[in-house]
């Protein structure tokens, strides 16, 4: 069996903020059957999200696969409000990161 990351295969993952408590995550694939090959891996759930931002699992809000955007979308919880002192991140737009390097098994 061969894994690629995940940065190889989705045409886009990106983070922002979805009002001033939550970030919402986008994995945007640009073929169904890339789409069909990730979710069969069952690399990407709400069990291994919370993991990978070492969340609790009620801190993810939404956790969606879309098939009519071949799209894997969730939302999280901030640890603070957007802009509030010590945000590292006011627009959430640097938080996708750690999702490039998941393994996906083909």
């Amino acid at each position: 069996m061969t894994t690629r990351k995940l940065v190889d295969i989705a045409k886009t993952i990106r983070s922002k903020n979805a009002g001033v408590d939550k970030i919402t995550f986008d994995i945007i694939f640009e073929t169904e059957q890339d789409y069909r090959m990730v979710l069969k891996s069952r690399s990407i759930t709400r069990a291994s999200i919370s993991k990978l931002y070492s969340l609790r699992q009620d801190r993810i809000t939404d956790f969606e696969e879309f098939d009519p955007a071949f799209a894997i979308k969730f939302t999280i919880l901030r640890d603070r409000p957007s802009g509030s002192p010590g945000d590292p991140d006011i627009f959430g737009a640097q938080q996708y990161a750690p999702l490039m390097d998941i393994e996906i098994s083909e």
